[in-house]
């Protein structure tokens, strides 16, 4: 296949439009946001204007009938500036709304796409477990028919979107039963919002990406009717193995904006921070550390739209999806990091972008599948 990464006109005016949104209107206010824990509700809402969470999805429903790539080009200009709203983003498309538009009825679509598309709602994606992280296949929580419901128990944590003002719906995964060799039946099911039972903790305390919302969530004796059983009972585990081996090419476009990120603001810097009677940047010292940082983002960019030019034309882009991840993840760590000793002092101060994309970075080495995970299952395609 091509390796020509060379962007269309559609593209590229997607791209420059996003790029020009989050440095006019995020970049301004989004260190607010941040400081404060608090949700951009009115930086989601223009999002949702723009027409970027429908943007891989089919008219009729909403969307903007756009493709994966765009989803990835705007994750990554969103994230050059800031990974909380970026990651809104990729949540509520790639995991909030994409399993419904994959594996859903068309009832179940008309019912829920439109207003994910619009972005006056958002979905989230309960698939990680306190015990049950990259062992997926231990969920615990469970689903068992009565009559013409389903009644979940259990628990799940750390579930971006999943208790904001805005949150519809959540999908959940959970055992249904057992296959003949003892493995689980694992199904997934529509929770709406407010359902009895279904109660959202507090929103985490954490490092980083301190302006999206991520929260425990606990199903008591939880009823949803027969007909949100999404896709084919017992299919869930390989619903969400498509799901993710998708969202990890988003993740490394978003992974690889924050390393982007790293290189813009630590090149301003270099160009204003006088020393020794000197920019800073004149010192070949910071100048190969930019060097390094650039080669990094573009070698980063270039894997992730390899891998999403391979799903696009319908070819296995596993293996290219995980190689994405992996690596723009650890140059995002990496960026971020030296983005942080070119600023000096300067860099640990919040006020500074490289500040939050230094506490933002190291999430993306183990979300939507930590950086091991990816070595093995980049081994296991070389046949090991």
């Amino acid at each position: 296949m091509s390796l020509d990464h060379r962007l269309s006109p559609e593209h590229e005016e997607l791209r420059r439009t996003v790029e020009e949104f989050a440095h006019d209107v995020i970049a301004p206010a989004i260190g607010d946001y941040y400081e404060r824990h608090a949700f951009p509700y009115e930086i989601i809402r223009e999002m949702g204007r723009m027409g970027l969470f429908g943007l891989p999805f089919p008219e009729e429903y909403g969307g903007m009938g756009g493709d994966y790539l765009a989803l990835c080009l705007a994750l990554e200009e969103l994230a050059r500036v800031d990974s909380s709203v970026a990651i809104t983003l990729e949540a509520g498309v790639s995991l909030g709304a994409m399993p419904i538009h994959l594996y859903g009825t068309e009832e179940q679509k008309r019912q829920w796409l439109p207003r994910l598309c619009s972005g006056e709602a958002l979905g989230a994606f309960g698939l990680t477990e306190p015990e049950c992280g990259s062992d997926a296949g231990g969920t615990r929580t469970t689903a068992v028919r009565d009559g013409d419901d389903w009644v979940i128990n259990g628990t799940k944590c750390f579930i971006t979107n999943s208790g904001t003002d805005i949150t519809d719906l959540v999908t959940v995964t959970a055992v249904t039963g057992r296959k003949d060799d003892g493995s689980p039946r694992i199904s997934t099911f529509i929770v709406p919002s407010g359902t009895p039972g279904f109660t959202v903790a507090a929103p985490y305390s954490k490092v980083g990406w301190n302006a999206s919302d991520t929260r425990e969530l606990s199903f008591s004796d939880v009823r949803v009717p027969a007909a949100n059983l999404l896709g084919e009972e017992g299919r869930g585990y390989a619903q969400f193995l498509r799901i993710l081996d998708e969202g990890r090419i988003a993740i490394s476009a978003l992974a690889t904006g924050l390393a982007q990120g790293c290189v813009d603001e630590s090149v301003r810097y270099a160009r204003e921070r006088h020393a020794f009677g000197k920019p800073i940047g004149d010192n070949q010292a910071i100048q190969f550390k930019l060097a390094d940082m650039a080669m990094r983002a573009h070698t980063a960019r270039v894997a992730w739209r390899d891998a999403a030019s391979r799903m696009l034309a319908a070819e296995p882009f596993k293996q290219q999806a995980a190689m994405a991840k992996l690596y723009s993840s650890e140059i995002a760590v990496t960026n971020a990091r030296e983005a942080t000793q070119i600023h000096g002092g300067y860099g640990f101060m919040n006020e500074y972008p490289v500040a939050r994309m230094w506490r933002d970075s190291k999430i993306l080495e183990i979300g939507e599948g930590t950086s091991e995970v990816q070595r093995m299952l980049i081994a296991r395609d070389l046949g090991l």
